[in-house]
């Protein structure tokens, strides 16, 4: 019995991954399906590039907040009696699960966005300290580059640095958590770091509601 409602407080995490908010935001607000537009990201990144900025801050925020809310309502789900170092391996199973249910929604036909936000909101909630490290990382390369690809990769990279050697996090779940994080956002990524390497990357400009090609020659 312990163990079915541990699976159905996973099947909860993943459910509330699968949240579309930039689906719905675009089609509720704007009549627009943010994935037939742009990148075909259902991500915040997109959603800023075809719908504007007002449209896509509450699509990140609440992305973040179902990776951070995934972790945090496990806690419900898990048998009483279980450690803390037990207990940390269902809190990156949930959170993994919501981000799991963002890149494949079952509320949109399985075509979601790339899940940084989630996995955000999931290191959030595990981590604390060291997400915020890569948070600066991350908002240092957009605003010295525009691009939040590269810097979500770089962020992500730096991310296991950071937890092992200067937070010094020893425990084995999280250390492999940190170096997965860093793994999956190079894999998902793997399509923009082939436009960056070729100058093809899109960049979000600022203070407008949208892109160049890094490539075109525009100012």
């Amino acid at each position: 019995m312990e163990f079915l409602w541990l699976v159905s407080g996973f099947i909860v995490a993943y459910l509330i991954g699968s949240i579309p908010t930039a689906v719905w935001v675009g089609k509720w607000f704007y009549n627009v399906d943010v994935r037939e537009q742009g990148s075909g990201n259902a991500g915040a990144t997109n959603t800023i590039r075809v719908l504007g900025i007002m449209a896509g801050i509450p699509v990140i925020v609440m992305d973040i907040l179902k990776g951070w809310f995934a972790v945090w309502m496990i806690h419900y789900f898990i048998p009483s009696g279980w450690d803390e170092d037990l207990a940390i391996y269902v809190k990156i199973v949930a959170g993994m699960m919501a981000v799991i249910g963002h890149t494949l929604p079952v509320y949109a036909g399985f075509r979601g966005g790339k899940g940084v936000a989630t996995l955000l909101g999931m290191g959030i909630a595990l981590y604390g300290g060291p997400v915020w490290v890569s948070v600066v990382v991350f908002v240092i390369v957009l605003f010295s580059t525009g691009y939040v690809s590269l810097g979500s990769v770089l962020a992500g990279v730096v991310f296991p640095f950071v937890v092992v050697y200067y937070y010094q996090i020893t425990n084995p779940a999280l250390v492999a958590m940190a170096v997965f994080a860093a793994l999956f956002l190079l894999w998902t990524h793997r399509k923009n770091i082939k436009r960056l390497l070729k100058g093809k990357e899109n960049r979000i400009l600022y203070g407008k509601n949208k892109t160049e090609h890094s490539g075109s020659g525009k100012p």
